[in-house]
């Protein structure tokens, strides 16, 4: 299924339709971030329903609008799917004071994947600041879950400080198992933390490109994002080898309010995903 874009499941006259959904669980991050595991009302629907890493689902509330929120889990394992929301405004406050067994509104799938073939046989960095963990996770628990099929795999995550960090003892898990190698860095130092301080690119350092069968992914705050690319074009990666997942305000998650416009694309239509060499001017990011 990867490598092409999936036609979003929606009700067949209107595109802004939502589905009803169950809050299966919620898994609480950080003091700003849940991660909600979500299946479909219609179970019919919701075992047929397939996404791809790197898409995202328009979630919403009654009275509370909605938002775009990337797939935070693995379509390697089908009958539900995660969300992971950062509690910013007027429907993420709402997504906090949600418990188990209630009911929102999902649509979508949208958005171009990340090309998971052309992952296949490559060693992988993925390089993350904040909130910027949750759609390279889907990525990476697609990976451990086809493991035979990839290179190394290390995760270089940054964040503020300690209590920020998304899914920390599962990646840790990972990396005691073996499966992935994690590094952390926060750019302030306390008391209850003896791991690495500064910039994600700091952790750039510890690497090397050792061969032309390596990719790199990248997801954080724009600003990140473009030291990353610089860094790891300084370290011999071309820009064709990076792949990243932006984002921008959307309303329709379609391309048709034009809303998310980012010089010549459509962040809805032509990403969230692009590989580097698609991206003409990095300090627009």
């Amino acid at each position: 299924m990867h490598g092409r874009i999936l036609v979003p499941r929606v009700a067949d006259r209107n595109v802004y339709l939502p589905k009803r959904a169950i809050v299966q669980n919620i898994v609480e991050q950080n003091e700003l971030v849940r991660t909600l595991h979500i299946a479909f009302e219609d179970e019919i629907y919701n075992k047929d329903f397939v996404y791809q890493s790197g898409q995202f689902m328009m979630l919403s509330m009654p009275h509370c609008g909605e938002a775009p929120i990337s797939f935070s889990s693995s379509p390697s394992r089908p009958g539900s799917f995660s969300l992971s929301v950062r509690k910013v405004g007027k429907l993420t406050n709402a997504v906090f004071d949600l418990r188990p067994g209630d009911m929102v509104g999902v649509r979508g799938p949208y958005g171009k994947p990340f090309p998971m073939d052309d992952l296949t046989g490559c060693n992988l960095i993925f390089t993350a600041g904040g909130i910027g963990m949750a759609p390279l996770r889907s990525v990476i628990e697609f990976c451990i879950d086809n493991r035979e099929n990839y290179g190394d795999i290390t995760v270089l995550y940054g964040c503020k400080s300690p209590g920020d960090f998304c899914f920390r003892e599962e990646l840790q898990s990972w990396d005691k198992a073996g499966l992935i190698k994690i590094h952390f860095t926060v750019d302030e130092a306390c008391e209850e933390w003896n791991g690495c301080v500064g910039l994600v690119t700091s952790l750039l350092d510890r690497l090397e490109i050792q061969d032309d069968r390596t990719k790199a992914l990248v997801c954080g705050p724009g600003v990140m994002i473009r030291f990353v690319f610089e860094r790891f074009i300084a370290m011999g990666l071309p820009k064709s080898e990076i792949i990243t997942t932006l984002e921008r305000h959307m309303k329709c998650g379609v391309g048709i309010c034009g809303n998310c416009h980012y010089e010549e694309k459509m962040i809805c239509t032509d990403g969230p995903v692009f590989i580097g060499s698609e991206l003409s001017n990095l300090e627009t990011l």
